[in-house]
């Protein structure tokens, strides 16, 4: 059996916008990040879909602006889906660890799906403790939404292409948007389409719904 699977990423945060790692932090949404996500829904194939979402606070508003509308959408808390922990780096630039010698970044990054943060966990690690619920999933069949964070995302993603996070991915992603995966009950995945935007829904009048 296969199920439907939709990623979505979280809204934005402070510390996004600062460009800073986030990891295990737990911190809100910004006001504009809330106003980005008012009146989008999940895609329409995704309707009736069950929603599994990160513990995180960032996660569980984007989930909570995402599923509002007339009819209750149950919102599972899944702990698996919890972002990459960054270990050391959590809260520091790209930039600032680049010029930090001692952060040892450049051979970090050359490592690609086994990038690893001091005291934290590589992508392989992030898809390795994804994978028992990946495979849930595909046991029970049927169309899943989960909010959730980049890492994750790209950890599924680049297991999907069978890519080594090394040079340019096979697509470029769009974290606005919504990925779509094929899962079976093993937790393989595979791709069925990326970057699928959030339709905005309207009143009457034109205006985005409340």
């Amino acid at each position: 059996m296969t199920a439907l699977l939709c990623m979505i990423r979280h809204g934005r945060t402070a510390w996004n916008g600062e460009g800073r790692l986030t990891g295990r932090a737990d911190i809100s949404l910004t006001e504009e990040g809330r106003a980005a996500l008012a009146g989008h829904t999940p895609p329409p194939e995704m309707d009736g879909a069950h929603w599994h979402v990160s513990p995180l606070v960032r996660a569980r508003q984007t989930a909570e602006i995402l599923s509002a509308g007339p009819n209750a959408v149950k919102l599972e808390i899944e702990p698996r889906l919890i972002e990459m922990d960054f270990g050391d780096y959590e809260g520091r630039t790209l930039a600032e660890l680049r010029n930090d010698p001692s952060a040892h970044m450049a051979e970090n990054e050359d490592r690609g799906l086994d990038f690893l943060p001091p005291n934290g966990e590589s992508p392989r690690m992030v898809f390795t403790r994804l994978q028992p619920f990946l495979a849930e999933l595909g046991r029970a069949g049927g169309r899943h939404i989960a909010v959730a964070h980049k890492s994750v995302i790209r950890a599924i993603f680049a297991n999907a292409y069978d890519w080594n996070m090394m040079g340019r991915p096979p697509v470029k992603l769009r974290w606005e948007q919504a990925h779509l995966f094929q899962v079976d009950d093993r937790g393989g995945v595979r791709p069925q389409q990326m970057n699928v935007p959030l339709p905005l829904t309207l009143t009457h009048n034109g205006t985005p719904e409340a």
